[in-house]
């Protein structure tokens, strides 16, 4: 999926980002995590997620049993 013509660290705007940050959103919502779409894409992991802030995407939160355990 590297294909999208970005590589790290160049930027991107317009019409190429708007793609990019589709993409991404489709991704995420199919379940991809941020960290495997920034691999993915060969962007960074704030980028991406700046991508899907910017685009209106809901955050999923952290995996796992975040709270200790009550007794």
């Amino acid at each position: 999926m590297t294909e999208q013509g970005t590589s790290k660290g160049r930027r991107i705007s317009g019409d190429q980002r708007e793609e990019l940050a589709r993409t991404a959103v489709e991704q995420y919502a199919a379940g991809r995590s941020i960290r495997a779409l920034a691999a993915e894409l060969g962007r960074s992991y704030g980028f991406i997620h700046k991508l899907l802030v910017e685009s209106g995407v809901e955050l999923r939160g952290r995996g796992g049993n975040n709270r200790a355990k009550k007794d």
